[in-house]
């Protein structure tokens, strides 16, 4: 009479089972279809009040899941293989190996409960505890860091008061996305670059000429430019600092105001200037990174 019962309460909790996991997805189907025809012109609140009441039903599924599972009796004993035993007598081929490994799934179960209980033998004495080693002192927490959550104003200024250190160097914010700021500099005659700032953190650059539409996305049709993304990628990888971001974004800036005599500086392979003005001239500081564009390095 006692193992009918047990199977009773497992079937049950087996059903409560289905049926929580048949409402939890069906309120992800509820969410991936959206707003629906049906809902009419107050779409957004119907919506919202459907999706409510799926997750009623959610909690009241898992409430009764939980309370037929604290009705399950605990296994004292291994599990009794019962009339599986004769499946070993089976004398059909596809069928001689169920015996096998329904054994060994019994023993990985019974395998199992034992690992639990000595996790939780070991868990009860150290229930509040990360470690099992006593310590008499506490360490110190470090500050978390929040630079990429500043005050627009506090951007404003660090920025305004590097643009007024550089006399060749117009920077200009905006904020397109939010509160975050792109930053845009025309450097001279030069070239010019977008800067992209979560907070205090620059995120991404992008470097143009003066003549080309400046976006974040779009590369340069210009090698030069090009490579000297790269290196303002490199640059601002380099002077990444979250202890002092005001300082990594000040040399920064002073990294890319050094780009003001880019094509007034010399080869520093060969010593000479570009003898075929009509091609667009490379970076010569960063030349070892880049094809020569001179005869004499050519050689």
């Amino acid at each position: 009479m006692s193992q009918t019962i047990n199977v009773e309460q497992l079937n049950s909790a087996l059903t409560s089972l289905r049926t929580l996991r048949s409402s939890v997805s069906h309120v992800f189907e509820t969410l991936s279809n959206g707003l629906r025809a049906d809902h009419g012109e107050d779409g957004k609140d119907k919506f919202l009040l459907e999706l409510q009441e799926l997750l009623n039903n959610v909690n009241i599924n898992l409430r009764d899941l939980e309370q037929t599972v604290n009705g399950l009796p605990i296994p004292t004993a291994p599990f009794n293989l019962g009339n599986t035993t004769f499946l070993s007598q089976e004398t059909t081929q596809d069928r001689q190996a169920l015996y096998t490994q329904l054994v060994n799934s019994y023993k990985w179960t019974d395998k199992i409960h034992e690992y639990c209980s000595f996790a939780n033998t070991l868990l009860s004495q150290n229930s509040l505890k990360r470690s099992y080693i006593n310590s008499g002192s506490t360490k110190r927490r470090g500050k978390l860091q929040s630079n990429h959550n500043v005050a627009p104003h506090q951007v404003d200024n660090v920025i305004n008061n590097i643009d007024r250190s550089y006399g060749a160097m117009k920077i200009t914010i905006s904020r397109p996305f939010a509160s975050n700021a792109v930053v845009q500099i025309n450097l001279s005659h030069v070239l010019k670059a977008v800067v992209a700032f979560k907070g205090l953190l620059m995120e991404w650059v992008m470097v143009k000429g003066c003549g080309e539409t400046l976006d974040l996305w779009t590369e340069s049709r210009h090698h030069v430019f090009r490579k000297v993304t790269e290196n303002a990628h490199a640059a601002m990888l380099h002077f990444y600092s979250p202890t002092l971001p005001e300082l990594a974004v000040r040399s920064f800036m002073t990294w890319l105001h050094s780009y003001v005599s880019l094509f007034n500086d010399v080869c520093k392979r060969c010593g000479c200037h570009l003898h075929h003005t009509s091609m667009l001239p490379p970076a010569w500081r960063d030349f070892r990174t880049l094809e020569p564009f001179h005869d004499e390095c050519k050689q």
